[in-house]
């Protein structure tokens, strides 16, 4: 799984040259080997560098057929081709073969070989760049064929690199090639090139870094194409790595949209899109429930506070009671006391007389008029002490005696 990723842009690049080279010349792999099997190495001595032109893409071309199915042959093939174009400063078909030999070692994990043919390949670019010709190009070659030969090797090199788990230096290449693929809009490869960067920030674990890269290469690739979906999947994936399911959704949804309708020519990311959104829905579950138990939480919380706050709001009122109460009674306790006089009542004290009158308990007259049993008791005793009683019988007693109520 760890070369996926990061040999895509291999994989699409060499594919697409295998089958334009058998839609162009209506022939296999098996039987251009056929063909070149003929070349023996004095016929090779012989030949006319136009044929040996022909032989010489002959064997790149086997080169570039056997880079993804066998890399022994792959090897062979190259080097085959350079025997050719080597003693002849064929410098294009020389960093050719070269960045073929560096991209196959590197596959084999073989880093210090795959930096030796890197090595070489920039040679021979620069050679181009510095005027080299070739038979197919007695006037040099221009300004653009150098950038694309270029172009390829830098993101050759950022591969290896980023196998290395050097990424810096694999992001320094990986730059470079972006900067050519800008100059000439070239914005599938781009598209491409992004991807695979959004893949290893992802596998570095900065998600950050990758979500940007991701939408660099949705923003490069366009219409309805496997560089689109690909970017779409690896934006979803990126999301629901950072928990935001949503939107993760949103773009995995959108890449099935398009293998849905290619799923038998793109199986494996068919499924692996499925595995995400399948990943992310069980997620988004997960979420659900609990900001769904957080809700509960908070209106259980919110609930209390409110209880408390009236709780705090009613002891504040019955303490203002129990002050009033206690001046009253300080009140009446300092005033001399007149035989036969009435006592001064409050509308309140008049309100609890009435109901102890009428037999009611300290509890049910405390629900009635909405303060404490203790408020209450305190109202009672002030009353014995305005009455001059000892208890509730004799208050009543002395109330009736002077028809107050």
């Amino acid at each position: 799984m760890r070369k996926i990723g990061i040999i895509l842009l291999l994989t699409i690049l060499s594919s697409i040259y295998v089958f334009a080279y058998n839609d162009h010349r209506g022939h296999n792999l098996d039987s251009l080997e056929r063909v070149v099997a003929h070349w023996t190495p004095d016929a090779i001595d012989k030949a006319s560098d136009t044929k040996l032109v022909t032989l010489n893409r002959a064997f790149r071309d086997l080169m570039l057929g056997y880079s993804a199915l066998n890399s022994e042959k792959c090897v062979f093939y190259a080097r085959k081709a350079l025997s050719i174009s080597e003693p002849r400063g064929w410098e294009e078909a020389n960093a050719d073969a070269c960045r073929y030999l560096g991209q196959c070692f590197w596959a084999a994990e073989q880093y210090d070989s795959s930096l030796f043919y890197y090595g070489k390949a920039l040679s021979a670019v620069e050679r181009m760049a510095g005027g080299a010709t070739s038979p197919t190009k007695p006037e040099g070659y221009s300004e653009k064929e150098v950038d694309d030969t270029r172009s390829a090797l830098y993101g050759a090199i950022g591969n290896l690199y980023n196998m290395m788990d050097s990424i810096p230096q694999a992001m320094d290449w990986y730059e470079k090639a972006g900067a050519i693929f800008d100059k000439y809009g070239w914005n599938q490869s781009n598209a491409i090139l992004y991807y695979n960067i959004g893949e290893t920030w992802v596998k570095q674990g900065d998600l950050r870094k990758a979500t940007q890269a991701y939408e660099k290469s949705l923003g490069y690739a366009t219409g309805d194409s496997l560089m689109v979906a690909m970017a779409q999947k690896g934006l979803g994936q990126a999301y629901m790595e950072q928990g935001r399911t949503w939107k993760a959704l949103r773009y995995l949804h959108q890449a099935d949209a398009y293998f849905s309708a290619h799923d038998k020519e793109e199986l494996s990311f068919t499924k692996e899109n499925y595995e995400y959104m399948s990943a992310a829905l069980l997620a988004q579950r997960r979420q659900m429930m609990l900001l769904g138990g957080g809700a509960i939480l908070l209106l259980l919380l919110l609930l209390a506070v409110l209880l408390i706050v009236k709780k705090l709001q009613s002891t504040r009122k019955e303490q203002a009671e129990i002050s009033a109460v206690l001046e009253d009674t300080i009140r009446e306790v300092r005033r001399p006391a007149c035989d036969e006089e009435v006592p001064q009542l409050s509308e309140r004290e008049k309100e609890i007389l009435d109901l102890l009158a009428k037999g009611y308990t300290t509890t049910q007259i405390a629900n009635i008029v909405g303060l404490s049993p203790e408020t209450v008791k305190w109202y009672r005793k002030k009353l014995l002490v305005k009455f001059d009683v000892s208890n509730t019988v004799e208050l009543i007693s002395q109330v009736n005696k002077m028809m107050i109520l």
